[in-house]
């Protein structure tokens, strides 16, 4: 065989996996907890930029179906977001957190997939009494003890999000449970040095945790609203201007460490 018939046969060959495209991790959205009608945080509302951005990162779904094995499948990490309280206007009622939906979480995490929860403040239709059921699986519980709207300038040392700011958008706390197998720990504590920008309340305590149970990687993060369309944007906030954050960076490692990348 002469050089010029090998380097054909060569060239004819497929290419190793390592230089084939990388697919990309698969983020879902999940609104099944979300009532029918509710208009917050929609993937074509005040969401849709924060979706937009994760697209470079990830193949994203939207859906409200059960999360199931089947549903799961192929999934490597799941956002939900101020999941449902009260049905929206004379919608039915929501579907809230059930023991199948806490049996297929917990065995898609504790396989490897990451979880992603963002919580809220008071009068945003919050459910948190059948989501800590979910949630104390992985050590972590929401507490209706709320802190306003305030800038966060991150320490250098806090893993994943040092050295960013964070426009957190008033929200609820997290409680660990100490001793937990899952590992809880706080990320991000709130700063009680650190003047609310709009409203009193300043309480002490976690704002933004993290667990691993299992294989996988849990998030839990006490505001939806930092990530909305006019946080991004860095909109000011009624007539209060707000400094630069790093929100979107944020979220964006955030949502990498929980799918294992």
């Amino acid at each position: 065989m002469n050089l010029r018939h090998l380097l054909t046969l060569l060239l004819a060959l497929p290419l190793p996996l390592a230089a084939a495209e990388t697919p990309k991790p698969v983020l879902l959205y999940s609104r099944y907890f979300n009532a029918v009608g509710e208009t917050r945080y929609q993937p074509d509302g005040n969401y849709k930029e924060v979706l937009t951005r994760l697209r470079g990162e990830f193949e994203v779904r939207i859906h409200a179906e059960p999360l199931t094995a089947k549903t799961l499948a192929g999934v490597n990490a799941v956002l939900i977001a101020n999941p449902s309280d009260k049905a929206a206007g004379t919608n039915p009622p929501p579907h809230h957190v059930a023991a199948p939906d806490i049996a297929a979480l917990t065995q898609f995490v504790q396989g490897g997939g990451g979880l992603v929860i963002l919580g809220n403040q008071e009068a945003h239709n919050l459910e948190t009494t059948h989501l800590n059921r979910l949630l104390a699986e992985f050590g972590l519980q929401l507490l209706d003890r709320h802190t306003d709207i305030k800038f966060l300038p991150l320490p250098k040392a806090t893993p994943l999000i040092g050295g960013l700011n964070w426009l957190y958008y008033s929200g609820d706390q997290v409680v660990l449970t100490a001793g937990h197998p899952a590992k809880p720990r706080a990320l991000v504590n709130n700063d009680l040095a650190l003047k609310p920008i709009n409203g009193p309340r300043n309480e002490p305590g976690c704002l933004l945790a993290v667990a691993e149970p299992g294989k996988g990687r849990v998030v839990l993060i006490t505001d939806a609203g930092w990530i909305a369309d006019d946080s991004l944007a860095g909109k000011p906030i009624g007539e209060v201007m707000v400094k630069p954050s790093d929100n979107w960076e944020i979220m964006r490692r955030l949502s990498r460490w929980a799918a294992g990348r």
